[in-house]
């Protein structure tokens, strides 16, 4: 017999406009970056499931219009959400200058809500650059990323969903 648990997750992923959200899951769930860019209008949802321990998760992953400030997003987008990736760009400084302020107000909007932060678009610094852009910003960052290269997308998701199979075996 099949000892393994099913779970369902919804997870959130935030951030300024253009910072790779989209591209991120596009990568994650259909392993495809797409050349063109889309803004998204309101939200987008799509669904993969991942295998963590004895559990098989299926992450409900809603795709957020970008939002300088997370007090923009409406609260009914984040109602249920148990994890949340938000998400900067490594290359524009003021996706990530309000880091700590804009994750302070979503931890207060949304109590008990898993957390990672996503530094997006290393393939365009080289390595000093990149240490420089982290050096600067207020919260370092959880995973360096490139929605283009698929560096790191994975392991962001796997790492979130483990986050989130420890926090529902606790309570």
């Amino acid at each position: 017999m099949d000892s393994t648990k099913w779970i369902s997750k919804k997870i959130a992923l935030l951030g300024s406009h253009a910072v790779g959200k989209t591209s991120l899951i596009s990568q994650f769930v259909y392993q495809k970056f797409p050349e063109s860019y889309l803004t998204t209008l309101g939200l987008k949802v799509d669904k993969k499931t991942v295998e963590i321990a004895d559990y098989r998760i299926d992450l409900v992953i809603w795709d957020i219009a970008g939002k300088d400030d997370t007090a923009q997003v409406p609260l009914y987008y984040l109602k249920g959400c148990t994890g949340i990736i938000y998400v900067v760009d490594l290359t524009r400084p003021s996706t990530y200058n309000t880091l700590d302020q804009q994750l302070s107000a979503l931890k207060e909007r949304v109590p008990d809500t898993q957390f990672i932060v996503a530094g997006n678009k290393c393939d365009l610094l080289n390595e000093q650059q990149l240490a420089e852009k982290i050096s600067e910003m207020p919260i370092q960052p959880d995973v360096v990323t490139s929605a283009k290269l698929g560096l790191n997308v994975e392991e962001m998701f796997l790492q979130l969903a483990q986050k989130l199979v420890h926090q529902h075996e606790s309570q």
